[in-house]
């Protein structure tokens, strides 16, 4: 019996549009799951980086990689080993505080070095960036207070060193 496990893949693709589509159309058409998906524009504004954070048993997850590595706008696929690559993900918070409890919100946000980027009357808004057990903890702490909206990115990744640096022809 397999056990479920978790995958982050980089990609690096044309920056069309309609890209993300197909991507998440083949993960949509073969039931593969996709933990969290992010995308932005790299150094060479016709290259798009994606990672892709994504759980399945070995099988599901090889067959992702060469899937997604058959679709015509990507140009590169690999796993980011989490030994050999660094991961971070950005929380949006909004906390509902009264006066008294404000401080209390602001000291965890301190110890997590997260910022306060809204304050309210009622409200703060806190920014948090980091890797998804920072993320949860800070949100756990939080959440001994009304948690009234919580944005979360998903996992951003590169690898560590210059020896897995991909380099495009285009």
């Amino acid at each position: 019996m397999q056990t479920t496990q978790k995958k982050v893949f980089q990609l690096l693709v044309d920056n069309t549009s309609g890209v993300l589509s197909r991507i998440s159309g083949l993960f949509s058409r073969r039931g593969y799951n996709i933990e969290s998906i992010t995308a932005g524009v790299t150094a060479d504004p016709r290259i798009t980086r994606i990672t892709i954070v994504a759980t399945g048993d070995d099988e599901i997850l090889e067959q992702i990689e060469k899937q997604v590595g058959k679709l015509v706008d990507v140009r590169d696929i690999r796993e980011l080993k989490p030994e050999k690559s660094v991961y971070r993900e950005l929380a949006l918070i909004k906390v509902k505080v009264s006066s008294a409890q404000r401080q209390e919100v602001i000291a965890i946000s301190n110890i997590f070095r997260a910022n306060i980027i809204d304050v309210g009357p009622e409200n703060l808004i806190v920014e948090l960036t980091g890797n998804q057990s920072k993320l949860d903890a800070c949100i756990s702490l939080l959440g001994n207070y009304e948690i009234l909206e919580l944005a979360r990115t998903g996992i951003a990744g590169l690898s560590r060193g210059t020896e897995d640096v991909v380099y495009i022809d285009l």
